[in-house]
């Protein structure tokens, strides 16, 4: 007969051994070594929260500090893998397996470790593709999370970056697994409780914060002419035809200067009320002047921004915030509102090649995907019409019967035809293929497919794939933006006119706008000390961000 309850035993089991170390659910920090020896397993699934931006330092640090002969081949199942101890775990042997979304700091070094055989490779994830594995086949044995806050029983108040820790500890506690909280400080009565205490087993109070990356913020004095260019392109032939309303931005500098574009060129043109004005988005400083000349009338999260938890407070028209006034965020019902309610997803890439496949791997850098291939992917999923949708299918397949047409969801890669280093955006083939050939696997890590990508924005003009009737059309389309890279060099001349002529290629001069007009007097801010006096004192950017 089966025993039907041996999960339930095993997380007996650690209880009770978390319990010698323990005062009631409280782990004092000079027992959190010899806690996380007694709980934890070899061979362990464990999740390492390791989010976006909100990281459970002090639980890292002491995973990453155990003795390997104790714990040992831990499999991580973690969306971000940002800390340094994140990695250390695996040089020291404590950790074996990988399953991941986001590299960022550390994706010189993942590489590194990765084509030196430090690091198992289970897969590289979209986030919600990592969240529904969580309640599948990786289904965490032990969840290490962060909370600013806990009470005596155990809830959890998160504060503003909430991210990742409801999904995370549904898909484990509710499965019998163990869940730990590392926490600011405990509370006798948290302002808001985010995660109940009957999901959470023990609680460490760190007696500071926990470390949070400003990943999205950018410093609008570093957004070059160029950039202004593209952001421009995009608004004039892509945003305005379209009349996209409902969008998500990547993180970077072309879509920071659209933000910052909106209040001045996007206002000349008369784009008010008519774009931007829903977002699946961080709190981006420069939103700030978008959102203060009343462009953007709702955002949701998918976690905060260090610096504008005040602001977002202030704008509970715009923000979804809780009864203490803070802001709620919540990286899974946002990659799913960015996959399925928005219209368009507007991106940077590293690598894009000729038939419009794009990654962020390169040979020497592995900074996983994150949300974007949720963002940048058609959901055949979708069944509400809009006006976007419905124009990008007709441009697809404008033959079809128009009611049984699916719409296409608007994808688009922004960049400039060469990026850091002098490093070209466009190749013949993406370093991705490399890397799954050198580690054997089965599947490259394309962040986003060829047949997802719809227009590519460079300085020298937007391609419109959509319009493209072949390969070879898709190809020119491609070169003829490419610019003075090989690929561009090596375009068909004649063609790349066809497809101009079509509309298929759109240069500035034929969007009617000068290049010389892309300034940076067109920014509504142009610098850091810009954005916090036109939040009105509000934003308080971090120390290292601060110019005056």
């Amino acid at each position: 007969m089966s025993d039907w309850g041996m999960q339930k035993a095993a997380l007996g089991e650690r209880l009770a051994a978390g319990r010698q170390h323990a005062r009631g659910k409280v782990v004092p920090i000079p027992s959190l070594g010899a806690f996380l020896t007694a709980v934890i397993r070899s061979g362990d699934r464990v999740c390492l929260e390791g989010d976006n931006q909100k990281q459970a330092d002090i639980l890292a640090s002491a995973l990453a500090n155990l003795d390997p002969q104790d714990v040992h081949d831990l499999h991580m199942v973690q969306s971000g893998v940002v800390l340094p101890s994140h990695l250390d775990i695996f040089e020291k042997g404590i950790a074996r397996r990988l399953d991941f979304s986001y590299s960022g700091p550390q994706a010189a070094r993942i590489a590194k470790m990765l084509f030196g055989r430090k690091i198992e490779l289970g897969a590289v994830h979209t986030y919600l593709e990592l969240f529904a594995r969580y309640f599948i086949d990786l289904t965490p044995n032990v969840a290490l999370i962060a909370a600013v806050s806990a009470d005596k029983d155990g809830n959890l108040y998160t504060g503003p970056n909430t991210e990742d820790t409801p999904t995370v500890v549904e898909a484990t506690s509710y499965k019998n697994g163990l869940v730990v909280a590392q926490v600011t400080e405990i509370v006798d009565k948290v302002p808001r409780v985010d995660i109940p205490g009957d999901l959470v087993h023990f609680v460490v109070e760190a007696g500071r914060p926990f470390y949070v990356e400003p990943l999205f913020t950018r410093d609008p004095a570093a957004i070059t002419e160029t950039q202004i260019l593209t952001a421009m392109l995009a608004i004039k032939g892509i945003y305005a035809p379209y009349g996209v309303r409902r969008l998500n931005h990547g993180i970077g500098f072309n879509t920071a200067a659209i933000e910052l574009l909106l209040p001045t060129y996007g206002e000349k043109l008369g784009l008010k009320g008519k774009v931007c004005t829903h977002f699946a988005l961080n709190p981006h400083p420069t939103m700030i002047p978008a959102i203060e000349s009343g462009w953007v009338e709702q955002i949701h999260c998918f976690g905060s921004e260090v610096g504008m938890e005040d602001y977002v407070a202030a704008r509970s028209d715009v923000f979804f915030t809780g009864p203490d006034g803070s802001l709620r965020s919540n990286r899974a019902f946002c990659q799913t509102a960015g996959l399925y309610a928005c219209d368009m997803f507007i991106g940077s890439t590293l690598q894009i090649d000729l038939e419009g496949h794009s990654s962020t791997v390169t040979t020497s850098r592995i900074a996983g995907f994150g949300g974007a291939p949720n963002m940048g992917s058609d959901p055949r999923g979708r069944r509400h019409p809009s006006e976007p949708w419905l124009k990008a299918g007709a441009e697809a397949a404008p033959d079809a019967d128009a009611a049984l047409r699916r719409g296409r969801k608007l994808v688009v890669q922004i960049g400039e035809t060469f990026g850091d280093r002098n490093a070209p955006l466009f190749v013949e083939r993406l370093d991705a293929l490399e890397l799954a050939r050198a580690l054997k696997l089965d599947l490259a890590p394309v962040m986003v497919y060829s047949d997802d990508v719809t227009h590519i924005v460079t300085e020298e003009g937007i391609a419109n794939l959509l319009m493209c009737r072949s390969k070879d059309e898709r190809e020119q389309a491609i070169r003829g933006v490419a610019g003075y890279t090989e690929i561009g060099r090596a375009r068909d001349a004649k063609l790349v006119e066809q497809l101009r002529q079509r509309g298929v290629i759109r240069r500035p001069e034929d969007l009617g706008i000068d290049p010389l007009d892309a300034d940076r007097r067109l920014l509504a801010a142009r610098s850091i000390k810009d954005l916090m006096l036109a939040s009105g004192g509000l934003y308080r950017p971090p120390s290292r961000f601060r110019n005056w």
